[in-house]
């Protein structure tokens, strides 16, 4: 019998110089995703062929030895780091998982992306970032939008608009997602409509509507393969008589689309694509500059941050909460259901039963 081939493990744990880095090389073409192994010096950072003869080389070589020795300068005069906080940037499949993990080693934790679709995982996040006193924040980012900020401090601080009658959104994303994207961050309803089921009942400062019912479509061949839409409409009805309409969409052409009206019995107000501080009253908006999503949240993404920095310090506590968190997954399952069954989803009974989910027949 010849000899066992060696691993690039097997070489590592000879020599000590040595380390396996492994790669995430996404296919384009797919959407997948696989992991290749790569055998390197650490000193270096060069890979290494895996052929003794070549490892001893380098090894031996004045380059190699130089560059150990700078290194090992280098952490004898660098502090210890104390990591006080982890910003997890996973899919939800993921995210839950290594939140709980960052919160048991006494962490604070940024989730920036969605927690999970799984209600009960939520609450066992939320639940253990209390047990262990470190902040939980969610990258509900849309909240710290300066213009958005604005609205709500004039809804809820001067009652300028009075008792609100309506609130729609229009969420038009540019560039679109990927389909990879989307199929990785739970589709449309967890990935875009999730922010903008928030900030409706952020807004209104109320918990769950009465009736949910979406429409939508896939317009793009991809997404009809994964049994999801691209454009969808969510509307809802909240038991003081508020009426909600969310128009979501992946499509959108040479600048995202980004608007939101609030009808009230004194009065209206207009969130506009013109600029970050742009609220329009009773007026009529000028032409839009082109604009990407990240550039129209830039400054909401840098506020979200430094919310979590003051969250670390003790400044101040996470402005999402449990209860606002699952209330906005909730609202996202009920619009996904209603799309699927073509049926209103009454949410009456969440407020006491919120794993019931009834259906409506209309």
């Amino acid at each position: 019998m010849g000899r066992k081939k060696k691993t690039l493990h097997d070489y590592a744990a000879e020599f000590t110089d040595l380390a396996v880095r492994r790669h995430v090389i996404k296919h384009d073409d797919t959407g997948e995703t696989s992991v290749v192994e790569t055998l390197y010096c650490k000193s270096c950072e060069l890979p290494m062929r895996v052929r003794r003869d070549r490892i001893l080389e380098h090894l031996a070589s004045g380059r190699h030895y130089r560059n150990r020795r700078l290194i090992k300068q280098h952490w004898n005069r660098t502090p210890v780091l104390v990591v006080s906080g982890v910003v997890i940037c996973s899919p939800p499949e993921v995210a839950a998982a290594m939140t709980l993990e960052t919160l048991k080693a006494g962490k604070a934790v940024l989730c920036e992306k969605l927690l999970s679709k799984n209600r009960q995982l939520v609450e066992t996040c939320f639940d253990e970032a209390d047990k262990q006193g470190k902040p939980l924040v969610c990258g509900f980012y849309k909240r710290f939008d300066p213009a958005l900020k604005y609205l709500f401090k004039k809804i809820h601080q001067k009652n300028a608009l009075g008792r609100i009658q309506k609130l729609s959104t229009v969420s038009r994303t540019f560039p679109s997602s990927s389909i990879s994207k989307i199929k990785t961050s739970g589709g449309i309803f967890y990935n875009a409509a999730l922010h903008d089921i928030d900030i409706a009942i952020w807004l209104l400062g109320v918990s769950l509507p009465d009736t949910v019912f979406s429409l939508g479509h896939a317009f793009c061949s991809d997404m009809a393969t994964l049994k999801d839409a691209d454009t969808v409409n969510i509307s809802m009805k909240f038991c003081g008589g508020s009426i909600v309409n969310l128009d979501v969409s992946q499509h959108c052409t040479k600048s995202c689309d980004q608007r939101l009206e609030l009808y009230g019995l004194q009065g209206s107000l207009r969130l506009d694509n013109q600029n970050p501080l742009c609220i329009i009253e009773n007026g009529s908006s000028s032409p839009t500059p082109s604009q990407t999503h990240n550039e129209r949240y830039r400054e909401a993404y840098r506020e979200l941050f430094c919310h979590f920095i003051r969250t670390i310090k003790g400044i101040s506590h996470p402005v999402i909460t449990k209860e606002q968190y699952v209330y906005a997954l909730q609202v996202a399952a009920a619009a996904e259901q209603s799309l699927h069954s073509g049926s209103a989803v009454d949410l009456t009974n969440e407020a006491v039963h919120v794993s019931i989910i009834k259906t409506e027949v209309t």
